[in-house]
């Protein structure tokens, strides 16, 4: 994809309207970037798009069907953008996304686009500030935009059910919430080929995360070692230290700290391989507890 086409197409709208870059730039990010992005060193993000059509006074789809360059899929842009917060929790930078596309009628015209934004939201309500009733009130509202009896559960679907299954565990009801995530799983075994891999990853270690909840330690990790398989098999390393230590907790709950202790050093390399230092600190103050009661330190 040649990215430079769209910044020399802001670059022509641009001066045809008479601004400058800190004009175009102005509500909507540096005037250093507007310059990087019209010289094609960066593209724009969807949002940035979109509002910059907006200043220019144009479409946001004029940039996907300009010249030769293929189509840019906006909607898709968003959506992957938007998983891109939800799965590292960077609830905020969601949340601006959607509201600047609430305003997008290539969103609040379609249903299908509407879920995907309604479907977010409700996390931020949920998560962040803790309406719990209201955000599953919107993610069951945003459910219903598509949902149709009669057909198999789309990705997205199964993805906005296994969310129901995590309010569920928010809110204590850990039985439904391993209802909803079996019915996940029913729902995959009818699926076409999973085209983002890490869904069957998720639903199993939320599954094996709940059942540790429930005390069933034993259960859990069956459930842990299936999905560790499922990614090594897949080659699809995303989760992988989560589900070791997950593993190395229930160990320890049932005090094999031995194990334990083996499943902590493996999520730690995992970790570590791929530069994510979030659980860092803890993940070492947790290795060093278990390594002193087995005598190791």
């Amino acid at each position: 994809m040649d990215y430079s086409i769209i910044g020399k197409k802001i670059k022509e709208l641009r001066k045809a309207v008479g601004l400058t870059q800190g004009d175009l730039a102005e509500g909507i990010c540096t005037q250093a970037l507007v310059s990087r992005m019209e010289k094609g060193d960066i593209y724009p993000s969807a949002t940035a798009l979109y509002q910059i059509s907006e200043k220019l006074g144009v479409d946001v789809n004029y940039f996907f069907e300009i010249g030769t360059t293929p189509r840019l899929d906006y909607v898709k842009e968003v959506e992957r953008q938007l998983r891109y917060f939800r799965v590292r929790l960077m609830y905020d930078e969601m949340i601006e996304m959607v509201r600047t596309e609430e305003k997008n009628p290539l969103f609040f015209r379609n249903e299908a686009n509407l879920q995907l934004l309604y479907w977010h939201k409700s996390i931020h309500i949920f998560e962040v500030e803790k309406d719990q009733e209201a955000g599953l009130a919107l993610l069951e509202k945003a459910l219903s935009l598509t949902m149709n009896e009669k057909r198999a559960l789309t990705e997205r679907e199964i993805e906005i059910h296994m969310t129901l299954g995590a309010f569920e565990f928010g809110r204590g009801n850990l039985e439904k919430s391993l209802e909803l995530y079996e019915e996940v799983s029913s729902a995959l075994q009818f699926s076409a080929q999973l085209h983002d891999k890490s869904i069957k990853t998720r639903l199993l270690y939320n599954i094996a995360r709940t059942l540790t909840r429930l005390g069933k330690y034993k259960e859990s990790n069956s459930y842990c070692d299936q999905a560790i398989k499922w990614c090594l098999e897949e080659e699809h390393l995303f989760g992988l230290g989560e589900l070791y230590y997950h593993t190395g907790y229930n160990y320890e709950l049932e005090g094999e700290y031995k194990k334990a202790l083996s499943y902590i050093d493996k999520a730690i390399l995992i970790f570590d391989m791929y530069k994510d230092n979030r659980y860092r600190q803890y993940l070492q103050k947790k290795q060093d507890d278990i390594s002193k009661k087995i005598g190791i330190l």
